[in-house]
């Protein structure tokens, strides 16, 4: 997806109460009991044939190819425990809010004689549930890296910047360059 939208779904596998399965024949009998029995839908997820699907099931081959084993864990990571993913971003969208950690350049948009140039900056900010709403939001919309980067960049702009309408009122805020990024909601 991009830096945000993957960020996001690594916070959303922080929430995990359990360990998502560990063999390949485990993590098959999920998926197959998770599509209510149907092979072919699994077969079709990780791109293999009904017929390996099912020599899994039955255990005859039991450690899948190294990309099998990335789709098939990444394929499972989708659908586990998704009461438990669904109840932490309702918490984070209505009560506790999102941490991002970031180092990107920032620069701004302010009044004539002041520096605007942008620069490197390492932050952690805790943002309002208002702001994680948002990316909830967007993200199941489909939404683009650009529109999630300018939710999270508002939010950083409004709390830190502007210290929550404090200060720097005619700010305006270019996230760019974002070299690492990454949220918790647990």
């Amino acid at each position: 997806m991009g830096i945000i939208g993957d960020s996001l779904d690594k916070a959303s596998a922080n929430v995990f109460t359990r360990p998502i399965p560990k063999s390949a024949g485990a993590q098959i009998r999920f998926l197959v009991k998770h599509e209510k029995g149907s092979t072919r839908t699994v077969a079709r997820r990780l791109g293999i044939s009904q017929r390996t699907v099912e020599r899994y099931l039955k255990g005859q081959i039991k450690k899948p190819r190294p990309e099998l084993a990335d789709r098939l864990q990444g394929e499972v990571r989708k659908n586990w425990q998704p009461v438990v993913r669904k109840r932490a971003r309702t918490q984070a969208a209505t009560a506790t809010g999102i941490t991002i950690e970031t180092r990107a350049r920032f620069g701004f948009t302010a009044a004539p004689g002041t520096t605007d140039d942008g620069r490197i900056r390492l932050i952690t900010q805790h943002l309002p549930p208002v702001y994680a709403d948002r990316l909830f939001t967007a993200k199941d919309a489909g939404a683009g890296e650009q529109e999630l980067r300018n939710i999270v960049a508002q939010g950083l702009q409004e709390v830190y910047f502007k210290d929550g309408g404090r200060r720097a009122n005619d700010l305006l805020v270019e996230f760019t360059d974002i070299d690492y990024l990454e949220t918790d909601y647990s």
